[in-house]
Protein backbone atom coordinates (compact mmCIF):
# COMPACT_ATOMS: atom_id res chain seq x y z
CA UNK A 1 0.00 0.00 0.00
CA UNK A 2 1.35 3.45 -0.90
CA UNK A 3 2.18 6.03 1.73
CA UNK A 4 -0.54 8.34 0.41
CA UNK A 5 -3.23 5.68 0.81
CA UNK A 6 -2.04 4.76 4.26
CA UNK A 7 -2.02 8.40 5.28
CA UNK A 8 -5.53 8.91 3.86
CA UNK A 9 -6.83 6.14 6.11
CA UNK A 10 -5.62 7.77 9.30
CA UNK A 11 -8.47 7.74 11.84
CA UNK A 12 -10.45 10.92 12.33
CA UNK A 13 -9.38 11.16 15.96
CA UNK A 14 -6.08 12.61 14.69
CA UNK A 15 -7.99 15.64 13.32
CA UNK A 16 -9.68 16.75 16.51
CA UNK A 17 -8.92 20.41 15.80
CA UNK A 18 -10.80 20.28 12.48
CA UNK A 19 -13.57 18.30 14.18
CA UNK A 20 -13.88 21.00 16.86
CA UNK A 21 -14.18 23.77 14.25
CA UNK A 22 -16.72 21.76 12.27
CA UNK A 23 -18.86 21.12 15.39
CA UNK A 24 -18.94 24.85 16.17
CA UNK A 25 -19.73 25.59 12.50
CA UNK A 26 -22.72 23.20 12.57
CA UNK A 27 -24.17 24.94 15.61
CA UNK A 28 -23.61 28.35 14.01
CA UNK A 29 -25.15 27.42 10.64
CA UNK A 30 -28.19 25.90 12.39
CA UNK A 31 -28.75 29.14 14.33
CA UNK A 32 -28.27 31.20 11.14
CA UNK A 33 -30.85 29.13 9.25
CA UNK A 34 -33.32 29.55 12.09
CA UNK A 35 -32.59 33.27 12.29
CA UNK A 36 -33.09 33.78 8.55
CA UNK A 37 -36.41 31.96 8.67
CA UNK A 38 -37.64 33.91 11.70
CA UNK A 39 -36.58 37.33 10.37
CA UNK A 40 -37.86 39.36 7.45
CA UNK A 41 -34.53 38.91 5.62
CA UNK A 42 -35.25 35.37 4.48
CA UNK A 43 -39.00 35.73 4.00
CA UNK A 44 -39.85 34.11 0.71
CA UNK A 45 -36.31 32.78 0.23
CA UNK A 46 -36.24 29.84 2.63
CA UNK A 47 -39.09 27.69 3.90
CA UNK A 48 -41.55 29.14 1.41
CA UNK A 49 -42.78 25.78 0.09
CA UNK A 50 -43.21 23.97 3.42
CA UNK A 51 -42.65 26.32 6.39
CA UNK A 52 -43.55 23.70 8.99
CA UNK A 53 -41.09 21.18 7.52
CA UNK A 54 -38.35 23.83 7.38
CA UNK A 55 -38.93 24.96 10.98
CA UNK A 56 -39.12 21.48 12.44
CA UNK A 57 -36.05 20.35 10.49
CA UNK A 58 -34.03 23.43 11.51
CA UNK A 59 -34.96 23.05 15.20
CA UNK A 60 -34.13 19.34 15.19
CA UNK A 61 -30.85 20.04 13.35
CA UNK A 62 -29.89 22.75 15.88
CA UNK A 63 -30.66 20.48 18.84
CA UNK A 64 -28.65 17.65 17.28
CA UNK A 65 -25.70 19.98 16.71
CA UNK A 66 -25.81 21.30 20.29
CA UNK A 67 -25.84 17.75 21.65
CA UNK A 68 -22.99 16.72 19.36
CA UNK A 69 -20.91 19.72 20.44
CA UNK A 70 -21.39 18.88 24.12
CA UNK A 71 -20.48 15.25 23.44
CA UNK A 72 -17.27 16.26 21.67
CA UNK A 73 -16.27 18.67 24.43
CA UNK A 74 -16.69 15.88 26.97
CA UNK A 75 -14.50 13.61 24.82
CA UNK A 76 -11.83 16.28 24.16
CA UNK A 77 -13.03 16.54 20.54
CA UNK A 78 -12.24 12.96 19.64
CA UNK A 79 -14.59 10.79 17.58
CA UNK A 80 -14.31 7.58 15.62
CA UNK A 81 -15.08 7.30 11.87
CA UNK A 82 -18.46 5.67 12.54
CA UNK A 83 -19.68 8.64 14.58
CA UNK A 84 -18.42 11.11 11.98
CA UNK A 85 -20.15 9.16 9.19
CA UNK A 86 -23.43 9.22 11.13
CA UNK A 87 -23.21 12.99 11.65
CA UNK A 88 -22.44 13.61 7.95
CA UNK A 89 -25.43 11.45 6.98
CA UNK A 90 -27.67 13.51 9.30
CA UNK A 91 -26.26 16.74 7.78
CA UNK A 92 -27.02 15.63 4.23
CA UNK A 93 -30.53 14.50 5.18
CA UNK A 94 -31.22 17.74 7.03
CA UNK A 95 -30.06 19.93 4.14
CA UNK A 96 -32.07 17.89 1.61
CA UNK A 97 -35.20 18.46 3.73
CA UNK A 98 -34.39 22.19 4.02
CA UNK A 99 -33.85 22.41 0.24
CA UNK A 100 -37.18 20.67 -0.37
CA UNK A 101 -38.95 22.98 2.13
CA UNK A 102 -37.42 26.03 0.37
CA UNK A 103 -38.56 25.14 -3.15
CA UNK A 104 -35.44 23.46 -4.54
CA UNK A 105 -31.95 24.54 -5.48
CA UNK A 106 -32.99 28.09 -6.28
CA UNK A 107 -32.81 28.84 -2.54
CA UNK A 108 -29.00 28.38 -2.63
CA UNK A 109 -29.01 25.96 0.31
CA UNK A 110 -27.61 23.19 -1.89
CA UNK A 111 -24.18 24.80 -1.85
CA UNK A 112 -23.96 24.22 1.91
CA UNK A 113 -23.54 20.54 1.04
CA UNK A 114 -20.10 21.43 -0.36
CA UNK A 115 -18.88 22.24 3.14
CA UNK A 116 -20.24 19.06 4.64
CA UNK A 117 -18.79 16.82 1.94
CA UNK A 118 -15.46 18.71 2.04
CA UNK A 119 -15.13 18.17 5.78
CA UNK A 120 -16.06 14.53 5.33
CA UNK A 121 -13.33 14.07 2.71
CA UNK A 122 -10.74 15.38 5.21
CA UNK A 123 -11.99 13.52 8.28
CA UNK A 124 -12.64 10.16 6.58
CA UNK A 125 -10.73 8.00 4.14
CA UNK A 126 -10.92 8.35 0.33
CA UNK A 127 -13.73 5.83 -0.23
CA UNK A 128 -15.99 7.19 2.52
CA UNK A 129 -15.46 10.75 1.32
CA UNK A 130 -16.48 9.78 -2.21
CA UNK A 131 -19.42 7.80 -0.82
CA UNK A 132 -20.93 10.82 0.98
CA UNK A 133 -20.34 13.01 -2.08
CA UNK A 134 -22.26 10.43 -4.15
CA UNK A 135 -25.05 10.26 -1.55
CA UNK A 136 -25.42 14.05 -1.58
CA UNK A 137 -25.36 14.18 -5.39
CA UNK A 138 -27.92 11.39 -5.73
CA UNK A 139 -30.08 13.00 -3.08
CA UNK A 140 -30.08 16.38 -4.84
CA UNK A 141 -30.78 14.84 -8.27
CA UNK A 142 -33.47 12.54 -6.85
CA UNK A 143 -35.10 15.49 -5.10
CA UNK A 144 -35.22 17.48 -8.34
CA UNK A 145 -36.64 14.49 -10.26
CA UNK A 146 -39.39 14.14 -7.62
CA UNK A 147 -40.27 17.83 -7.94
CA UNK A 148 -40.21 17.55 -11.73
CA UNK A 149 -42.65 14.62 -11.65
CA UNK A 150 -44.81 16.49 -9.13
CA UNK A 151 -44.86 19.56 -11.39
CA UNK A 152 -42.98 21.81 -8.91
CA UNK A 153 -39.73 21.96 -10.92
CA UNK A 154 -38.55 22.54 -14.46
CA UNK A 155 -36.16 20.59 -16.67
CA UNK A 156 -33.34 23.08 -16.17
CA UNK A 157 -33.43 22.28 -12.44
CA UNK A 158 -32.16 18.79 -13.31
CA UNK A 159 -29.16 20.39 -15.02
CA UNK A 160 -28.50 22.52 -11.92
CA UNK A 161 -28.66 19.40 -9.72
CA UNK A 162 -26.22 17.58 -12.02
CA UNK A 163 -23.87 20.55 -11.99
CA UNK A 164 -24.00 20.63 -8.18
CA UNK A 165 -23.21 16.91 -8.11
CA UNK A 166 -20.21 17.40 -10.41
CA UNK A 167 -19.05 20.29 -8.22
CA UNK A 168 -19.37 18.10 -5.13
CA UNK A 169 -17.22 15.34 -6.66
CA UNK A 170 -14.63 17.81 -7.97
CA UNK A 171 -14.35 19.58 -4.61
CA UNK A 172 -14.09 16.33 -2.66
CA UNK A 173 -11.47 14.90 -5.05
CA UNK A 174 -9.33 18.07 -4.89
CA UNK A 175 -9.54 18.25 -1.11
CA UNK A 176 -8.75 14.56 -0.75
CA UNK A 177 -5.65 14.99 -2.92
CA UNK A 178 -4.47 18.06 -1.02
CA UNK A 179 -5.32 16.51 2.35
CA UNK A 180 -3.41 13.34 1.45
CA UNK A 181 -0.37 15.39 0.45
CA UNK A 182 -0.53 17.39 3.66
CA UNK A 183 -0.95 14.28 5.79
CA UNK A 184 1.92 12.57 3.98
CA UNK A 185 4.15 15.59 4.58
CA UNK A 186 3.13 15.70 8.24
CA UNK A 187 3.78 11.99 8.61
CA UNK A 188 7.24 12.32 7.06
CA UNK A 189 7.98 15.30 9.29
CA UNK A 190 6.80 13.34 12.32
CA UNK A 191 8.93 10.33 11.35
CA UNK A 192 11.96 12.55 10.80
CA UNK A 193 11.34 14.25 14.13
CA UNK A 194 11.11 10.88 15.89
CA UNK A 195 14.25 9.68 14.11
CA UNK A 196 16.09 12.87 15.06
CA UNK A 197 14.99 12.50 18.68
CA UNK A 198 16.10 8.86 18.66
CA UNK A 199 19.48 9.78 17.21
CA UNK A 200 19.83 12.55 19.77
CA UNK A 201 19.12 10.16 22.65
CA UNK A 202 21.50 7.62 21.12
CA UNK A 203 24.24 10.24 20.75
CA UNK A 204 23.73 11.35 24.34
CA UNK A 205 24.08 7.76 25.60
CA UNK A 206 27.20 7.22 23.49
CA UNK A 207 28.77 10.47 24.69
CA UNK A 208 27.86 9.69 28.30
CA UNK A 209 29.52 6.25 28.11
CA UNK A 210 32.64 7.39 26.24
CA UNK A 211 35.93 6.91 28.07
CA UNK A 212 37.16 10.17 26.57
CA UNK A 213 35.89 13.18 28.51
CA UNK A 214 33.59 15.47 26.51
CA UNK A 215 32.93 19.02 27.70
CA UNK A 216 31.04 21.79 25.88
CA UNK A 217 31.68 25.37 27.02
CA UNK A 218 29.27 28.11 25.88
CA UNK A 219 30.23 31.62 24.80
CA UNK A 220 30.35 32.68 28.49
CA UNK A 221 32.71 29.77 29.33
CA UNK A 222 30.05 27.93 31.31
CA UNK A 223 29.68 24.13 30.95
CA UNK A 224 26.74 23.16 28.74
CA UNK A 225 27.39 19.43 28.50
CA UNK A 226 29.64 17.22 30.61
CA UNK A 227 29.79 13.45 30.23
CA UNK A 228 30.68 10.97 32.96
CA UNK A 229 34.34 10.61 31.97
CA UNK A 230 34.83 14.40 31.99
CA UNK A 231 33.24 14.65 35.45
CA UNK A 232 35.64 12.01 36.76
CA UNK A 233 38.73 13.50 35.13
CA UNK A 234 38.07 17.17 35.85
CA UNK A 235 36.31 16.94 39.24
CA UNK A 236 37.41 20.17 40.99
CA UNK A 237 37.74 22.03 37.69
CA UNK A 238 33.94 21.83 37.31
CA UNK A 239 33.18 23.37 40.70
CA UNK A 240 31.50 26.77 40.13
CA UNK A 241 33.59 29.82 40.94
CA UNK A 242 36.54 27.63 41.96
CA UNK A 243 40.19 28.38 41.26
CA UNK A 244 40.53 25.20 39.18
CA UNK A 245 37.58 26.16 36.98
CA UNK A 246 39.13 29.59 36.49
CA UNK A 247 42.23 27.82 35.18
CA UNK A 248 40.11 25.75 32.79
CA UNK A 249 38.27 28.86 31.60
CA UNK A 250 41.57 30.62 31.01
CA UNK A 251 42.83 27.76 28.83
CA UNK A 252 39.60 27.74 26.77
CA UNK A 253 39.70 31.54 26.43
CA UNK A 254 43.30 31.47 25.22
CA UNK A 255 42.46 28.81 22.65
CA UNK A 256 39.57 30.90 21.31
CA UNK A 257 41.94 33.80 20.79
CA UNK A 258 44.36 31.61 18.89
CA UNK A 259 42.90 28.30 17.70
CA UNK A 260 46.23 27.32 16.13
CA UNK A 261 47.69 26.57 19.56
CA UNK A 262 46.53 22.94 19.34
CA UNK A 263 46.36 20.85 22.51
CA UNK A 264 46.81 22.09 26.07
CA UNK A 265 47.81 20.41 29.33
CA UNK A 266 45.96 20.82 32.60
CA UNK A 267 47.10 19.58 36.00
CA UNK A 268 44.79 16.85 37.35
CA UNK A 269 43.69 16.44 40.97
CA UNK A 270 45.63 13.17 41.33
CA UNK A 271 48.91 14.76 40.35
CA UNK A 272 48.79 13.67 36.70
CA UNK A 273 48.18 15.68 33.57
CA UNK A 274 45.11 16.03 31.39
CA UNK A 275 45.40 16.66 27.68
CA UNK A 276 42.74 19.02 26.30
CA UNK A 277 41.79 19.05 22.61
CA UNK A 278 39.47 21.71 21.22
CA UNK A 279 36.95 22.18 18.41
CA UNK A 280 34.73 25.13 17.58
CA UNK A 281 30.93 24.70 17.41
CA UNK A 282 29.27 27.39 15.29
CA UNK A 283 25.94 28.65 16.64
CA UNK A 284 23.68 31.61 15.89
CA UNK A 285 23.60 32.84 19.49
CA UNK A 286 27.36 32.56 20.11
CA UNK A 287 29.99 29.94 19.36
CA UNK A 288 30.57 27.10 21.81
CA UNK A 289 33.78 25.19 22.34
CA UNK A 290 33.97 21.41 22.34
CA UNK A 291 36.70 20.14 24.68
CA UNK A 292 37.97 16.55 24.63
CA UNK A 293 39.63 15.57 27.92
CA UNK A 294 42.05 12.63 28.07
CA UNK A 295 44.41 11.35 30.73
CA UNK A 296 47.85 12.26 29.40
CA UNK A 297 49.39 9.39 31.33
CA UNK A 298 47.39 6.86 29.36
CA UNK A 299 48.36 8.50 26.09
CA UNK A 300 52.02 8.40 27.07
CA UNK A 301 51.64 4.80 28.16
CA UNK A 302 50.02 3.86 24.86
CA UNK A 303 52.88 5.45 22.94
CA UNK A 304 55.37 3.79 25.25
CA UNK A 305 53.75 0.41 24.72
CA UNK A 306 54.20 0.76 20.99
CA UNK A 307 57.85 1.61 21.47
CA UNK A 308 58.42 -1.22 23.94
CA UNK A 309 56.49 -3.87 22.00
CA UNK A 310 59.40 -4.83 19.77
CA UNK A 311 61.86 -4.27 22.61
CA UNK A 312 59.90 -6.69 24.78
CA UNK A 313 60.22 -9.53 22.28
CA UNK A 314 63.92 -8.79 21.85
CA UNK A 315 64.69 -8.63 25.57
CA UNK A 316 62.69 -11.81 26.22
CA UNK A 317 64.76 -13.73 23.70
CA UNK A 318 67.99 -12.17 25.02
CA UNK A 319 67.02 -12.98 28.63
CA UNK A 320 66.41 -16.58 27.68
CA UNK A 321 69.87 -16.81 26.12
CA UNK A 322 71.56 -15.00 29.04
CA UNK A 323 70.20 -17.29 31.79
CA UNK A 324 72.40 -20.27 31.01
CA UNK A 325 75.79 -18.50 30.91
CA UNK A 326 74.76 -16.36 33.86
CA UNK A 327 73.95 -19.45 35.89
CA UNK A 328 77.34 -20.91 34.98
CA UNK A 329 79.14 -17.72 36.08
CA UNK A 330 77.25 -17.62 39.37
CA UNK A 331 77.88 -21.30 40.06
CA UNK A 332 81.61 -20.94 39.25
CA UNK A 333 81.89 -17.92 41.58
CA UNK A 334 80.25 -19.86 44.42
CA UNK A 335 82.66 -22.79 43.94
CA UNK A 336 85.61 -20.40 43.79
CA UNK A 337 84.55 -18.71 47.03
CA UNK A 338 84.70 -22.10 48.79
CA UNK A 339 88.40 -22.51 47.99
CA UNK A 340 90.67 -22.37 51.04
CA UNK A 341 93.53 -20.77 49.06
CA UNK A 342 91.67 -17.50 48.31
CA UNK A 343 92.91 -14.31 49.86
CA UNK A 344 90.51 -11.89 51.49
CA UNK A 345 90.71 -9.57 48.49
CA UNK A 346 89.86 -12.38 46.05
CA UNK A 347 87.03 -13.55 48.30
CA UNK A 348 85.63 -10.00 48.22
CA UNK A 349 85.75 -10.07 44.42
CA UNK A 350 83.88 -13.40 44.30
CA UNK A 351 81.21 -11.93 46.58
CA UNK A 352 80.80 -9.06 44.14
CA UNK A 353 80.44 -11.55 41.26
CA UNK A 354 77.78 -13.55 43.16
CA UNK A 355 75.86 -10.47 44.26
CA UNK A 356 75.71 -8.91 40.82
CA UNK A 357 74.92 -12.26 39.22
CA UNK A 358 71.87 -12.48 41.48
CA UNK A 359 70.87 -8.94 40.46
CA UNK A 360 71.18 -9.74 36.76
CA UNK A 361 69.23 -12.97 37.33
CA UNK A 362 66.45 -10.98 39.00
CA UNK A 363 66.31 -8.66 35.99
CA UNK A 364 66.13 -11.68 33.70
CA UNK A 365 63.30 -13.16 35.81
CA UNK A 366 61.36 -9.89 35.60
CA UNK A 367 61.80 -9.67 31.85
CA UNK A 368 60.70 -13.28 31.43
CA UNK A 369 57.70 -12.61 33.62
CA UNK A 370 56.66 -9.69 31.40
CA UNK A 371 57.00 -11.76 28.24
CA UNK A 372 54.86 -14.66 29.49
CA UNK A 373 52.33 -12.70 31.55
CA UNK A 374 48.86 -14.20 31.33
CA UNK A 375 45.66 -12.26 30.74
CA UNK A 376 43.84 -10.88 33.76
CA UNK A 377 40.90 -12.83 35.23
CA UNK A 378 39.09 -10.17 37.32
CA UNK A 379 36.82 -11.18 40.19
CA UNK A 380 34.50 -9.11 42.34
CA UNK A 381 35.93 -9.19 45.87
CA UNK A 382 35.71 -7.35 49.18
CA UNK A 383 38.96 -5.40 48.93
CA UNK A 384 39.44 -4.94 52.69
CA UNK A 385 38.90 -8.62 53.52
CA UNK A 386 41.24 -9.65 50.70
CA UNK A 387 44.03 -7.42 52.07
CA UNK A 388 43.54 -8.95 55.52
CA UNK A 389 44.07 -12.39 53.99
CA UNK A 390 47.08 -11.19 51.98
CA UNK A 391 49.07 -9.73 54.88
CA UNK A 392 49.88 -13.02 56.74
CA UNK A 393 51.36 -14.49 53.56
CA UNK A 394 53.41 -11.36 52.95
CA UNK A 395 54.68 -11.16 56.55
CA UNK A 396 55.86 -14.77 56.32
CA UNK A 397 58.40 -13.79 53.65
CA UNK A 398 59.17 -10.27 54.92
CA UNK A 399 61.94 -9.34 57.40
CA UNK A 400 61.09 -10.03 61.03
CA UNK A 401 61.17 -6.35 62.02
CA UNK A 402 58.74 -5.27 59.28
CA UNK A 403 55.65 -3.46 60.59
CA UNK A 404 52.60 -2.99 58.34
CA UNK A 405 49.56 -1.14 59.63
CA UNK A 406 46.17 -1.72 58.09
CA UNK A 407 43.39 0.87 57.89
CA UNK A 408 40.00 -0.44 56.70
CA UNK A 409 36.61 1.29 56.30
CA UNK A 410 33.54 0.51 58.37
CA UNK A 411 31.62 -0.66 55.31
CA UNK A 412 32.76 -3.17 52.72
CA UNK A 413 34.50 -1.80 49.61
CA UNK A 414 34.09 -4.10 46.64
CA UNK A 415 36.47 -4.00 43.67
CA UNK A 416 36.98 -6.07 40.54
CA UNK A 417 40.54 -7.44 40.12
CA UNK A 418 42.65 -10.51 39.52
CA UNK A 419 43.71 -11.76 43.01
CA UNK A 420 47.05 -13.21 41.86
CA UNK A 421 48.07 -10.12 39.92
CA UNK A 422 46.97 -7.78 42.70
CA UNK A 423 49.05 -9.85 45.17
CA UNK A 424 52.09 -9.29 42.97
CA UNK A 425 51.37 -5.54 42.76
CA UNK A 426 50.87 -5.20 46.51
CA UNK A 427 54.01 -7.26 47.21
CA UNK A 428 56.10 -4.92 45.07
CA UNK A 429 54.56 -1.80 46.67
CA UNK A 430 54.99 -3.11 50.23
CA UNK A 431 58.61 -4.13 49.63
CA UNK A 432 59.25 -0.72 48.12
CA UNK A 433 57.61 1.03 51.12
CA UNK A 434 59.56 -1.01 53.68
CA UNK A 435 62.84 -0.33 51.90
CA UNK A 436 62.41 3.44 51.65
CA UNK A 437 61.16 3.69 55.24
CA UNK A 438 64.29 1.87 56.43
CA UNK A 439 66.56 4.16 54.40
CA UNK A 440 64.95 7.28 55.85
CA UNK A 441 64.16 6.26 59.45
CA UNK A 442 65.97 2.99 60.07
CA UNK A 443 62.62 1.22 60.64
CA UNK A 444 60.82 -0.99 58.15
CA UNK A 445 57.24 0.28 58.34
CA UNK A 446 54.35 0.82 55.95
CA UNK A 447 50.61 1.46 56.01
CA UNK A 448 47.88 0.03 53.77
CA UNK A 449 44.58 1.93 53.57
CA UNK A 450 41.40 0.79 51.80
CA UNK A 451 38.54 3.22 51.16
CA UNK A 452 36.16 4.55 48.51
CA UNK A 453 37.02 7.78 46.77
CA UNK A 454 34.34 10.37 47.52
CA UNK A 455 34.46 12.31 44.24
CA UNK A 456 35.25 9.55 41.74
CA UNK A 457 33.15 6.90 43.51
CA UNK A 458 35.76 4.18 42.96
CA UNK A 459 37.62 1.76 45.29
CA UNK A 460 41.11 2.92 46.33
CA UNK A 461 44.10 1.16 47.92
CA UNK A 462 46.95 3.29 49.35
CA UNK A 463 50.41 2.01 50.33
CA UNK A 464 52.22 4.71 52.37
CA UNK A 465 55.74 4.77 53.81
CA UNK A 466 57.87 7.02 55.99
CA UNK A 467 60.47 7.67 53.32
CA UNK A 468 61.58 10.96 51.86
CA UNK A 469 59.33 10.54 48.84
CA UNK A 470 60.03 10.77 45.14
CA UNK A 471 61.90 13.81 43.90
CA UNK A 472 59.84 16.07 41.57
CA UNK A 473 62.23 15.51 38.66
CA UNK A 474 61.81 11.71 39.02
CA UNK A 475 58.00 11.52 39.24
CA UNK A 476 57.56 11.18 35.48
CA UNK A 477 60.20 8.44 35.26
CA UNK A 478 59.56 6.10 38.19
CA UNK A 479 57.19 3.91 36.17
CA UNK A 480 59.54 3.61 33.21
CA UNK A 481 61.28 0.25 32.76
CA UNK A 482 64.84 -0.04 34.12
CA UNK A 483 64.66 3.32 35.90
CA UNK A 484 65.91 3.11 39.49
CA UNK A 485 67.51 5.41 42.06
CA UNK A 486 68.95 2.57 44.13
CA UNK A 487 72.11 0.59 43.63
CA UNK A 488 70.53 -2.85 43.87
CA UNK A 489 67.14 -2.31 42.17
CA UNK A 490 66.30 -3.59 38.70
CA UNK A 491 63.96 -0.71 37.81
CA UNK A 492 61.17 -3.07 36.76
CA UNK A 493 59.12 -3.42 39.97
CA UNK A 494 56.93 -0.32 39.57
CA UNK A 495 56.75 -0.81 35.81
CA UNK A 496 55.40 -4.34 36.25
CA UNK A 497 53.02 -3.16 38.99
CA UNK A 498 51.53 -0.50 36.71
CA UNK A 499 51.24 -2.95 33.80
CA UNK A 500 49.32 -5.37 36.00
CA UNK A 501 47.06 -2.59 37.26
CA UNK A 502 46.24 -1.51 33.71
CA UNK A 503 45.45 -5.12 32.82
CA UNK A 504 42.77 -4.94 35.55
CA UNK A 505 41.55 -1.50 34.34
CA UNK A 506 43.01 0.12 37.45
CA UNK A 507 45.47 3.03 37.65
CA UNK A 508 48.63 3.23 39.77
CA UNK A 509 50.26 6.58 40.48
CA UNK A 510 52.39 8.35 43.10
CA UNK A 511 50.97 11.05 45.39
CA UNK A 512 51.11 12.39 48.94
CA UNK A 513 48.63 10.96 51.42
CA UNK A 514 46.37 13.03 53.67
CA UNK A 515 49.02 12.96 56.43
CA UNK A 516 51.66 14.08 53.85
CA UNK A 517 53.35 10.69 53.57
CA UNK A 518 54.85 9.23 50.44
CA UNK A 519 52.08 7.12 48.90
CA UNK A 520 51.46 4.86 45.91
CA UNK A 521 47.73 4.79 45.12
CA UNK A 522 45.77 2.19 43.18
CA UNK A 523 42.38 3.35 41.87
CA UNK A 524 40.21 0.46 40.73
CA UNK A 525 37.50 0.61 38.12
CA UNK A 526 33.92 0.93 39.35
CA UNK A 527 32.66 -2.42 40.57
CA UNK A 528 29.64 -2.28 38.21
CA UNK A 529 31.83 -1.74 35.17
CA UNK A 530 31.93 -4.69 32.77
CA UNK A 531 35.38 -5.78 31.60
Amino acid sequence: MSSTASVASVPALQHHELLRVYAIYRVAIALVLLGIFASDVGRGAVGNSAPALYLNTAIAYAALNFGWLLHLRHGAYHANPGQIGTILGCDILAFLLLIQASGGLNSGLGYLLLINCSVGSMLLDRRMGAFFAAVASIGVIGLQLYNLVAGRAETQDIVSAGGLGILLFATVSALQYLSARIRSANLRADQQSRQAAHLQRLAQQIIERMRTGVLVMDAANKPELVNRAARQLLADQLQPEGERQAELRHIVREWRRDDSRGNALLQADNGGELRLSFANLRRDNGDSTLVFVEDNRKLIQAAQKLKLASLGHLTASIAHEVRNPLGAISHAAQLLSESANLSDEDRHLTDIICRHSQRVNQIVENVMQLSRRRAAAPQLRDLGRWVEQFLPDFRAGAPADAQIRLRLPAQAVTARFDPEQLAQVLTNLCNNALHHSQVATGRREAEIAVYRHGERDCPVLDVSDSGRGVLPEHRDKIFEPFFTTGKSGSGLGLYIARELCEANQASLYYCRSEDNKSCFRVEFAHSNRVF
